[in-house]
């Protein structure tokens, strides 16, 4: 099941995660990528190393991931120490022109949200706007987990509503699992592929694609949606969530195989 890193990118629709042979059927195609950003991209790394772990870096890290606009404006991932333990979370951004800086006690939501807005500028990043709809998003959340789809599928609709100034790719993304939940697998395909529009080289937005063609007996196409996720971030062939993903394809597509 090994795909070759950035080489496979061109050939992974032709790629057979599941080795099963691959009628001459019609697949769909993804949605078409949007036009290139124009605003050079913002680095920001934040420490999760043992200290900063301890005061909230992983926390702020995923707030950071749900505020900002998508790659390739924003860049955000993890890092190792950034020094001043115990001033933590240290936050390092780098922003093109004004050089790099780290900043300390980047605690709370809402502070990585005003440090989005100072290194964005307010009028392309509105703190305000920006935490009003991770609020509203991580009450559909939390329904989604308790297992009601209905009322979180409202609520990621209410969500997006607010024109958040970044995160509405993550948005749509959980949207497309309530609305698979609920069985509307148009609509679910349908925000998995808006996902992908806006951040096309998110590997979260292809497997929800993926989720919702499978829902739909659409085996082949999911298979490729798996694919263009693997090719984008090889090591989520080693999570458990993907190798379940992987094991249901393949059944389906071996029963596909001996009816045809």
């Amino acid at each position: 099941m090994a795909v070759p890193g950035a080489a496979a990118a061109s050939r992974s629709r032709s790629y057979s995660l599941a080795r099963t042979p691959r009628p001459p059927a019609p697949r769909r195609r993804g949605p078409a990528p949007p036009h290139a950003a124009a605003e050079a991209a913002v680095e920001i790394r934040v420490c999760t190393n043992r200290t900063c772990a301890r005061q909230g870096g992983r926390e702020v890290l995923a707030a950071l991931g749900g505020l900002a606009p998508p790659p390739p404006r924003v860049d955000v991932a993890s890092c190792g120490c950034l020094g001043r333990c115990g001033a933590g979370p240290n936050v390092a951004a780098s922003v093109p022109g004004r050089g790099t800086a780290v900043f300390a006690h980047v605690g709370t939501a809402a502070r990585a949200a005003r440090l989005l807005e100072h290194l964005l500028g307010a009028a392309e990043f509105d703190a305000d706007a920006g935490l009003a709809a991770l609020a509203v998003r991580e009450k559909a959340e939390a329904a989604l987990a308790e297992g009601n789809a209905a009322e979180a599928e409202a609520l990621f609709t209410e969500s997006i509503g607010l024109n958040a100034p970044g995160g509405l790719h993550m948005v749509y993304g959980s949207r497309c699992k309530a609305r698979l939940a609920i069985g509307d697998t148009t609509g679910a395909l349908a925000d998995a592929e808006e996902a992908i529009r806006i951040a096309p080289k998110f590997p979260q937005s292809h497997l929800s694609r993926g989720d919702a063609l499978f829902a739909m007996g659409e085996y082949y196409s999911a298979e490729d949606a798996y694919a263009d996720a693997l090719v984008l971030d090889p090591s989520i062939r080693r999570s458990k969530s993907f190798k379940a993903r992987l094991e249901k394809l393949r059944e389906k597509l071996v029963s596909v195989s001996s009816s045809s």
